[in-house]
Formats: C-alpha cells, structure tokens, sequence
C-alpha cells in the first residue's frame, strides 16, 4: 500500500482543516494583542473568552477556572509544582503512580531533589492504581495526589471517581493528567471530584504548543510563569490566540462528534486485538481488555525488538510506537509494562497501535498482514525463539 497509515494517534493527530480555518485570522488580520484596551483588541479578548468557556464547558466547570498554557507538559509542571510551593506549609508529601507520564514522573524526581517525599504507587496486572494502596499511602503531610485518566501506553482507564472520593475523604488535593482521556472521554472534573486537570490541543485534532490547566476555584496555588497579569495573573505572557481559537474549535469538533467517533474507533480497536491475537502466536495484549481508551491497542510480541518491527514498519509505510513519543530516543523497555510485571525481554517486543475515525477496516488488514510478516520474518532470525521452538 503506497498511502501512508498512521497509526501514532497518542502522540500527536493531525489538525484538522476546519481548526486551521479558524486559526488563520488571528495571525495577520485580527493580530491585536488581547490585553489591550481599544476596540480592536477587544476582538481577540472575545475570541480568548469564547474558546475558553467551550473548554470549560467540555469539562463541566466556568471559565475562570481554565487556564491557557503551552501543552500538558506544562500544565503537569504547573500542577505539581506550584501546588508543592503553595502547600508545603501543611506537607510535603505526593502521591503518584509508577504509571504516569514523564511529564509528571520528572517533575517528581525535581520534587523529590527540593526535598518533597513522593510515594509511587503500583498498579495490577493490567495497569489499574491499586486503591487500597494509594488509601493506605496518605499521611497527614500528604498535600496531593496526582493519577492519569488513562495511560498514554497501554490505554487503560484509572478509577478516577474513586480515587477523586479518596482524595475528599482525606482533604487532599487530587489533579489528573488528562492529555490522553480529554475528547475521548465524558469528563465531569465536578462529578468526578478533580480539583486539577491537564490536557493538550494537538491530541484532539488541535494545534501543537497549547493546552490548558483547569484549577478549582479556591485552590490556592502559585503562579508558574511570572510577569505581566495574564490568565487573571497567574500565567504572564501574552496569551496565544491563533492556538487557542484553534483549541476550542478542535473541542467543540470532538465534543459534538465524540459518540460517534469513540464508537468508529472501538470497532476498529476490537477488529485489530481478535485479529492480532488470534493470528499472531506468542502475543500478549498489554492493558485492560475493556476499559481502555476507544482507540488504543497495545501488544508485547514474545521473540522480538519493537524498534526493529518500528522500523519495518515504517518500511511499509505503517507509522506506530512503542511506546510513549516523549521517550521514543530510549533502549530502555518502557517503565509502564514494567510496572505491569513484564519481563523486561517481553516488554522490549512491544507496539502501540493509536488509532482515529479516520482509519479503515483497508488499512488494518493490510496493517495486521504486515505485523504477521514482519514478526514472523523477525523471530526466524531470533536465536531466542530458535532455541524455545527446539524445546517445544
């Protein structure tokens, strides 16, 4: 097949045209800065405000309490950081999962260097926080816990009520990166009891370089970039607002097309997973059968290098991962199939497949098709898998 098939969804989805559309005036016709007091500014003050309040209502919260930033790596930093400044009078103790994102996994470890304690919770076998863990972790020092909706690996979904639950039960404040769950999922941050959540434009069809912060009203924590009065003074620098336009517009495409789109998505996900492990030997599927993002699949493929099935699928024109984009320069095998209990030969042999409404049943045959060849065509020059059929 000579069309390109992307299959990398979790880390970056193209932006759609409709959100370009959008974006193109506020870069050379209505170019006013928004915190400036004429009439022509005003317009890009109104554009701010309406693309914040479709967020903020995507999420079911108010508009003053969605603030702009430069993706979710930011959001995550502003999160945890802020929140450690904010609160250290009460604590200095976090709590996470070994499953998190490094956005949130490194700011930890500078914490931890700033002399906050950071407990890491384990997950099952199927990469759940374990509750009764993270319950059993709270201290009275403890200022903050901090679970991902859904894992950017292996796609499984965290009991996030639950643990927002815990969270009130013990006074604690809960935030939730939320990078890869937001426009896949219903979120309620209310229902839910989130009092921080991150998310990222261009993991919803929207531009790279923005993402926001939502922040409860009442929480106090601290600015994160200092300067002029920005975001109602707690993120200076003049707010970007081509790429906010272009953020709402991508939100209000997801949210008005998630039902549709999620239920596309997880037929094609459910054709890949029985197809691949039915005919495909040797083959783990990595996450929770059900409750897992629509689009995500991930396989581990006992006998081979995921780099090496990358790149030879790459060669036909197959873009997936192996893992997480943010570390995709790495040897090592990824932290989040570790903590799931996978030997560290078996978590090497991984592939994340990423799917979008935009995939066919086409694109996945002849996806599956190449897997088989190339996994195949891999383990005939494994002497690991040489020596296990002998043994058979």
């Amino acid at each position: 097949m000579e069309k390109k098939i992307y299959l990398d969804n979790a880390a970056t989805t193209k932006t759609k045209p409709e959100v370009v559309d959008a974006m193109l005036p506020y870069f050379s016709e209505l170019y006013g800065n928004p915190s400036s007091v004429y009439e022509f500014a005003a317009q890009n003050k109104k554009a701010l405000d309406e693309a914040r309040l479709t967020i903020a209502n995507a999420i079911g919260t108010e508009s003053a309490e969605v603030y702009f930033t430069g993706g979710g790596t930011e959001a995550d930093n502003w999160a945890l950081i802020a929140t450690a400044e904010a609160y250290e009078g009460k604590g200095k103790h976090i709590i996470t999962s070994k499953i998190e994102h490094h956005a949130i996994l490194h700011t930890c470890e500078y914490l931890q260097k700033r002399g906050f304690e950071i407990t890491y919770v384990d997950v099952d076998e199927n990469g759940v926080v374990k509750l009764d863990q993270l319950e059993k972790a709270i201290r009275p020092t403890t200022i903050l816990i901090t679970i991902m909706f859904a894992n950017n690996e292996i796609g499984t979904i965290q009991p996030i009520k639950e643990i927002g639950a815990i969270a009130k039960k013990y006074k604690v404040l809960f935030h939730t990166d939320a990078v890869q769950a937001f426009g896949q999922l219903d979120i309620n941050v209310d229902e839910l009891g989130i009092d921080m959540l991150s998310a990222s434009a261009h993991k919803v069809n929207g531009p790279k370089g923005i993402g926001f912060l939502y922040i409860r009203k009442g929480i106090k924590i601290r600015s994160f970039i200092h300067g002029g009065a920005q975001e109602r003074g707690r993120r200076a620098g003049t707010e970007n607002v081509p790429f906010a336009v272009g953020f709402g517009k991508a939100v209000e495409l997801a949210t008005t097309t998630m039902k549709e789109r999620t239920k596309k998505e997880t037929e094609l996900r459910e054709y890949l997973i029985k197809r691949v492990l039915a005919e495909v030997p040797y083959t783990r599927l990595n996450g929770h059968r059900t409750k897992r993002l629509p689009n995500n699949v991930n396989f581990s493929f006992q006998f081979i290098e995921g780099e090496s099935l990358l790149i030879m699928l790459d060669m036909n024109n197959i873009c997936a991962s192996s893992g997480s984009a943010c570390t995709s320069g790495s040897l090592d095998p990824s932290h989040v199939l570790l903590s799931i209990g996978l030997p560290h030969e078996i978590a090497h042999g991984s592939l994340r497949l990423t799917l979008n409404e935009d995939n066919t049943m086409e694109e996945l045959d002849y996806t599956i098709d190449k897997i088989k060849e190339t996994v195949d065509k891999l383990r005939k020059m494994s002497p690991l898998y040489e020596d296990f059929v002998r043994r058979r």
